[in-house]
């Protein structure tokens, strides 16, 4: 059987936890920052954990995660 493709787009977004987690950076933090509160862009830092629902997509583009 052939190996499976891992989505490109995916594997720069994504990483997977050693517990089989899914790990992505947090959205609304590239521009227009100057309206956003310094509150706001400080709770947008970091990674967060992708949402359960979620979860099975990420990883069938992640083969090999």
């Amino acid at each position: 059987m052939p190996k499976m493709k891992t989505n490109s787009g995916a594997k720069k977004r994504f990483s997977i936890t050693k517990n089989g987690k899914v790990k992505c950076a947090k959205a609304y933090s590239r521009h227009i920052l100057e309206h956003k509160s310094p509150k706001q862009k400080r709770r947008l830092r970091g990674t967060t954990v992708v949402a359960e629902a979620e979860v099975a997509k990420v990883k069938r583009l992640l083969p090999y995660g």
